[in-house]
């Protein structure tokens, strides 16, 4: 009947109606959430206008073509630039969101990236490859120790849990994401194989 965001949306108008109709929600909470969703979609807004203004800032220097150039003329192993690239998505985990670091950072990277050569693949290939790779490190990012953002939300939810134990829980997860990794950054083919298939 509908799409993931269609679904949602009629979720959460059903939610709403039905908290009216139980009487979970009068006007105060209708006000509190009015306010709450203001308060998110001007945070969202907000990060939206900076990267746009960065962006704009960007093209007019051509920051992003001089260091692609840079690095193709380096002679810097391709492997060992997106290897770079990779962790410093790991770090931006720790201080911000997955939008802000997408949006703040692939405008920087994906010029650099296509300018190498990866495996002799294609420009349409490697902006898949690149695209599933950054999307999966910036989730790494935010649940890695000892800062990652998620780590702060279950240690918010679990109140009796130390930290350190929470840290600790994540290491297993951690391990076998950094293994998937590797496999996708040396067999592009396992990302690219359904995409091939389906034309």
């Amino acid at each position: 009947w509908a799409n993931p965001t269609e679904a949602a949306s009629i979720g959460a108008a059903a939610c709403g109606v039905l908290a009216v109709l139980t009487g979970g929600m009068r006007w105060d909470g209708i006000k509190k959430s009015l306010i709450g969703t203001a308060h998110a979609t001007a945070m969202i807004f907000l990060v939206l206008l900076g990267a746009d203004l960065l962006n704009s800032g960007l093209a007019l220097t051509q920051l992003p073509t001089e260091l692609a150039d840079w690095v193709k003329n380096s002679g810097m192993p391709p492997l060992l630039v997106l290897f770079a690239i990779l962790g410093v998505y790991v770090l931006l985990g720790c201080v911000m969101d997955s939008l802000a670091m997408i949006l703040l950072t692939v405008p920087i990277f994906y010029p650099m990236v296509m300018g190498l050569d990866f495996f002799g693949m294609s420009v349409p290939d490697k902006s898949v490859w690149f695209g599933i790779l950054a999307l999966m490190v910036v989730e790494i990012g935010l649940v890695h120790p000892p800062v990652g953002m998620n780590l702060f939300i279950i240690q918010k939810l679990a109140k009796d849990v130390p930290y350190i134990e929470t840290a600790k829980g994540v290491m297993p997860f951690l391990a076998s994401d950094f293994i998937r990794i590797g496999f996708l950054v040396f067999f592009p083919a396992i990302s690219l194989g359904l995409v091939h298939w389906m034309g």
